[in-house]
């Protein structure tokens, strides 16, 4: 109240953020017109019914945006009616159901960057094509923006190429992809950490929940193939890369430092996306030459793809040299459980013996059992391998920790998610903990929860 009336601002309307639940939907539509040179841009909010809230009111939204020409450059956004050239980035304020808002002194059709700064938390309905999300990708100026260009991008990409996957063919990266990459590359050097975070693309977790059914070997196949794709397109720019951001010298921990290794460690995904022999010695080298954790981690990840000795070799050498210190050691167990290699189970289950694991530690349940159910392959072995691991570590935990065991059936909770199949054997795990002589309240809970 103290601020509305301090700014003369009826602020009654924006409450309604705290009153009503649901993430809004804007729906965003624009129309150039190129003999006026005026641009169109339609606002249409929606928030769907929740339980307690079958209709919503609309709500204030204020929308931060930009408008981006073809060159990259910002464009100013003038208002139909406004005397001075306007912003080249402004806040319109969404209060109505549909709201229209015209732009005059339009040069040229732009790429419509919205909610800029994440203004609002809200989902963006664009409609959007590939050519139009790579060109925010490569050349917005705000950086949320371009990641998320970045993202949806990719998500579009890797759902066409899992649905190629599944058919039996072999999937192509579409060239738009890997040409915004190419930008990304180019101007990597500008801010480190942010192209660090552009060259990753989509997890297969995630990917999973925009796929219905989730198909995890499809999806497997998809995002290596689009990591192999970018590596033939540009290798010799990410070879370049990798050489250049080495650091020597002492540790630093300083943001500098710190984005030249996180941008070096994506690099490295690349440069070993081929998961042959060279690219073991690539992966090898790079844990050798590592003077801090970060890098030895990156390195280690890399050789859990590869059937190489030199896998073997510096999986011992980080066991012998931190076999003191068991929190180290937790994340040399989570990278094995990690791992998209065929014979990942198995290597779990020869972990579950050795004298670091402990199922009565629940540090050391989370690091093997805990990351092995985050394996989204492997524990979604369609052989329902993976399910019977997990399922048979709850049941046992349950009679020691309940609340880990119950936090532990949440690797189950999107089970519905997945093909017929799968949703068998998943279930069937969970009838089966279900009839657990004994079985906590906790896990009871959880798990009926899951199955209503």
């Amino acid at each position: 109240r103290c601020f509305e009336d301090a700014n003369g601002r009826d602020l009654k309307q924006f409450r309604l953020w705290y009153a009503q639940s649901g993430t809004p939907v804007v729906e965003a539509k624009g129309e150039y017109d190129a003999a006026s040179q005026t641009y169109a841009l339609t606002l249409k909010q929606s928030l769907g019914a929740t339980p307690g809230q079958p209709e919503k009111k609309p709500m204030h939204m204020p929308i931060r945006l930009g408008f981006v020409a073809k060159s990259g450059r910002a464009m100013p956004l003038t208002l139909d009616g406004e005397n001075a050239t306007g912003p080249e980035e402004r806040v319109l304020e969404l209060t109505a159901p549909e709201q229209k808002f015209l732009f005059v002194g339009v040069a040229e059709e732009p790429l419509v960057s919205l909610g800029r700064h994440f203004s609002a938390p809200v989902v963006f309905k664009t409609g959007a094509d590939r050519k139009a999300r790579a060109a925010l990708m490569a050349r917005d100026t705000d950086d949320f923006n371009r990641w998320e260009a970045s993202q949806m991008l990719a998500t579009d990409l890797l759902l066409e190429m899992a649905g190629v996957a599944q058919s039996g063919q072999t999937p192509v990266a579409d060239s738009i992809y890997i040409d915004a990459i190419g930008e990304v590359l180019a101007r990597a050097e500008d801010d480190h950490a942010f192209a660090a975070q552009m060259l990753v693309p989509p997890l297969e977790s995630e990917m999973a929940m925009a796929m219905t059914p989730a198909d995890p070997d499809a999806i497997n196949k998809a995002r290596v193939t689009l990591i192999r794709d970018v590596q033939k397109a540009h290798g010799a720019r990410v070879a370049e890369l990798y050489g250049k951001l080495e650091l020597k010298g002492p540790y630093s921990p300083d943001a500098e430092a710190a984005g030249r290794r996180s941008l070096r460690n994506a690099l490295l995904r690349y440069l070993t996306s081929a998961d042959d022999e060279a690219s073991a010695e690539i992966a090898y080298k790079h844990y050798t030459s590592a003077t801090n954790m970060t890098d030895m981690i990156a390195g280690l990840a890399a050789l859990t793809r590869m059937n190489s000795k030199r896998r073997d070799e510096a999986f011992t050498h980080f066991h012998d040299r931190f076999c003191t210190d068991p929190l180290v050691l937790d994340k040399w167990m989570s990278l094995q459980a990690g791992s998209p290699a065929s014979d990942t189970i198995e290597r779990v289950r020869g972990l579950m013996k050795d004298p670091h694991y402990d199922i009565k530690n629940p540090n050391r349940v989370r690091a093997l059992i805990g990351a092995f159910a985050g394996n989204h392959l492997r524990f979604h072995a369609k052989d329902g391998a993976g399910y019977a691991l997990v399922g048979e570590i709850i049941r046992a935990l349950d009679a020691i920790n309940p609340q880990v065991a119950a936090r532990m059936s949440g690797a189950f909770e999107n089970w519905r998610r997945y093909d017929t199949h799968r949703q068998s054997l998943m279930r069937g795990e969970l009838e089966k903990t279900l009839k657990k002589e004994n079985i906590s309240a906790n896990v009871f809970e959880v798990v009926t929860k899951m199955l209503n």
